[in-house]
């Protein structure tokens, strides 16, 4: 592997750890610290999401226009910028303009990250690209466990640890990033992409998968926002909360062997991988509505954790499969773009049924609603039948 790959994998984990100090305790610091009600938290945390899909767009634009290492830094800036007032001002309404922009912020960074660990080691394939997922992972799995204990402290320390975090992916991308030799016309962006595509099928297939695929997100983005404020009413500490998404990332880099063979044996079986996945996560939303001690709350982690693992790969992969050659970064943009969408809707929607009809009638309207994901998971490909027929 590549010292540029390398880096770019220690930027992604510093990056991904000091993120993770802030978003699995956003629901809780607006609604227990800020005394906001979990509809107007959703509210908080769909302009974060929104302002990501912009990001997400102009990162990919920027990669394009003026190269990976000046769209990062820019990011970065931009990010630390938002933590400095954050951390200076972190009332209401400044901790919504200053999350947004960071969401903004953040967004641009990403889609740089991949396209440029993309050309940096165009030979590694799939490896690169899951080594930098990994690398996510397991910054999900360090930073959440970090801030409980932070936060156990004091609320504010958390503002300054992740500031602290992106002052060295800074430095990491200052000095390691801009001798980079990447052409940015080996990479077309999301917009440019848009205005090409001629071939429907496989597009419209996309885009029935990816509805499933927004509906999932839809309701796991609840572990974020109505569910922590649920685990928090229970008494559950700050602490205990942040270990629940540690174990979630750690699961993952752990149960890559026992779940390979499944894997495996469903390679070319999207349908059954999908659908596998989508009703292991329904059960884990059974579990927790019935959760009452902090062991079922594991248990429930550990089950959406296993399901995720069959369907968050699934969805990028199937439109690697359906893009057109030439088409592949704009079909990608697409999932990454459903993604946020699911996140930025749902911990709204999740919020307004909680405001509206409690925590136990939003388990079972949300897990019903997971249901219907699976209808899209086995017609997405009846365009291509069509097509071909």
């Amino acid at each position: 592997m590549p010292k540029s790959v390398w880096l770019l994998i220690i930027g992604m984990l510093v990056n991904v750890t000091g993120n993770s100090f802030l978003w699995p305790l956003n629901t809780i610091y607006l609604h227990d610290h800020l005394g906001k009600s979990l509809s107007v938290a959703g509210l908080v945390l769909m302009a974060n999401a929104g302002a990501g899909i912009i990001g997400n767009l102009l990162g990919g634009y920027l990669f394009d226009r003026i190269g990976g290492y000046k769209s990062i830094m820019l990011g970065i800036v931009v990010t630390i910028v938002g933590l400095v007032g954050l951390t200076i001002w972190h009332g209401w309404p400044h901790y919504v303009w200053f999350l947004t922009l960071m969401g903004f912020s953040g967004g641009i960074v990403f889609p740089s990250m991949y396209a440029m660990v993309g050309t940096a080691w165009p030979e590694g394939g799939r490896k690169a690209f899951n080594a930098i997922y990994l690398a996510q992972n397991l910054g999900v799995a360090i930073g959440p466990a970090l801030a409980g204990f932070i936060a156990d402290y004091s609320f504010d320390y958390i503002f300054s640890a992740n500031l602290a975090m992106y002052v060295v992916f800074f430095f990491i991308a200052f000095l390691g990033y801009r001798k980079f030799n990447i052409a940015p016309d080996m990479h077309t962006s999301v917009i440019s992409e848009g205005k090409k595509i001629k071939n429907k099928a496989p597009f419209y297939a996309l885009l029935i998968v990816t509805s499933g695929y927004l509906i999932c997100w839809l309701v796991y983005v609840q572990w974020q926002s109505t569910i922590a404020t649920f685990t928090q009413d229970l008494g559950i500490t700050l602490k205990q909360y942040s270990l629940l998404w540690s174990i979630n990332g750690a699961l993952i880099l752990i149960a890559q062997p026992i779940i390979q063979p499944i894997v495996k044996r469903l390679e070319h079986r999207i349908k059954a991988q999908l659908v596998l996945g989508i009703v292991i996560m329904m059960i884990s939303f059974i579990v927790v509505g019935y959760a009452q001690a902090f062991s079922m709350f594991v248990t429930a982690m550990v089950i959406l954790t296993i399901g995720e693992m069959f369907v968050w790969p699934a969805v990028p992969t199937l439109a690697s499969q359906l893009a057109p050659k030439g088409r592949e970064g704009f079909y990608q943009g697409i999932v990454n773009s459903t993604a946020t969408i699911g996140r930025m809707i749902g911990p709204f929607a999740g919020g307004v049924l909680v405001d509206l009809y409690g925590m136990t009638a939003m388990f079972l309207i949300l897990t019903s609603f997971m249901a219907l994901a699976i209808i899209p998971s086995l017609l997405y490909d009846r365009p291509l039948k069509k097509a071909e027929s």
